[in-house]
């Protein structure tokens, strides 16, 4: 397969405009943010898979969308870094392009679906607490975590396929931090019209897919918020969303900012933002978002601390 997808052998990425110094400065950076963003969410899958407290289905569709935040920010950050510790231009071949591009894609469309799904949990703990532990049963969670890993990887097959069939004639230098799709794609010289509305088509059938179900169900959550009598019971059943909410915002924003759009090579400080956002801002608020409002795994994780602490003393 790979010595019929393209004349170029390997890309160039050109990375981040600017300084030796510029670049250390960034380096040190983005460092943090990787580092902190490893330990959050692998505190996180920790704490949810030994904690008893936390053996619901929010937190087991959490514990699997901190796995996908690791992995989506492992996939780009580390050659990331690396670029910007060289002094020239970083090299990458074919084959490690092609790898890098169906694994962003593939884990990002994992996560919306995920994500889509932890919007009907929260749906039916607020509109049908009753019947939740019915509903939301543990052979439910799997087959949802299941399909959604399934199909993130089997829906960006074609779409990396479909790119790396054009010929790179032009160049093969990529002015990107990794192997992006639009840049790819601005490096033909053959015609992309048709295959890039394609993509724009199968990007919004993927993204308003798996926004659709969260924006019904927010809709019915905050009308039967609004019927909750009382202040405090509306911010308790409020706070139970709170966290998915907000990162359903920032998430789905950035996707809708980075993928819907009818042309794939626009914009390259744009893509590069959105890149950024993705990649980097997106995973490293993750743990932040979901534990500082939520306080059964603030109770879990200060009871694991403590314990810790207490067997260092003995």
């Amino acid at each position: 397969m790979m010595s019929n997808l393209s004349r170029t052998t390997e890309f160039c990425l050109l990375g981040f405009p600017g300084s030796q110094e510029l670049h250390h400065i960034l380096f040190a950076i983005f460092f943090f943010f990787y580092s902190a963003t490893l330990m959050g969410n692998m505190v996180i899958i920790v704490i949810v898979c030994v904690d008893k407290r936390l053996q619901s289905p929010m937190y087991f569709f959490l514990g699997h969308l901190s796995a996908l935040e690791i992995l989506v920010t492992t996939i780009i950050v580390p050659m990331m870094l690396w670029g910007l510790l060289l002094p020239g231009m970083q090299t990458v071949s074919l084959a490690a392009c092609v790898t890098q591009l169906f694994l962003y894609l593939a884990v990002g469309t994992t996560e919306l679906e995920l994500m889509g799904a932890m919007a009907v949990d929260r749906y039916v703990a607020v509109c049908n607490p009753l019947r939740y532990n019915i509903i939301m049963n543990s052979h439910t969670c799997i087959w949802v975590v299941i399909v959604s890993w399934v199909f993130g990887f089997l829906s960006e097959i074609w779409p990396v396929y479909a790119t790396f069939q054009f010929t790179f004639c032009k160049s093969n230098l990529l002015d990107h931090f990794f192997c992006e799709r639009g840049q790819l794609i601005k490096l033909s010289c053959g015609d992309t019209l048709f295959t890039e509305f394609v993509l724009f088509l199968m990007a919004v059938v993927i993204i308003i897919g798996s926004l659709a179900p969260t924006i019904v169900s927010y809709t019915y959550i905050i009308s039967t918020i609004l019927k909750i009598p009382t202040a405090s019971g509306r911010r308790k059943a409020f706070s139970t969303c709170a966290s998915h909410f907000t990162f359903v915002v920032i998430g789905y924003g950035s996707c809708l900012f980075l993928f819907v759009k009818p042309k794939q090579t626009q914009g390259v400080e744009y893509n590069k933002i959105a890149s950024l956002l993705i990649s980097v801002v997106t995973p490293f608020l993750n743990p932040f978002i979901f534990t500082l409002r939520n306080d059964r795994f603030k109770e879990a994780l200060l009871d694991r601390v403590n314990r810790c602490c207490q067997r260092i003393k003995d």
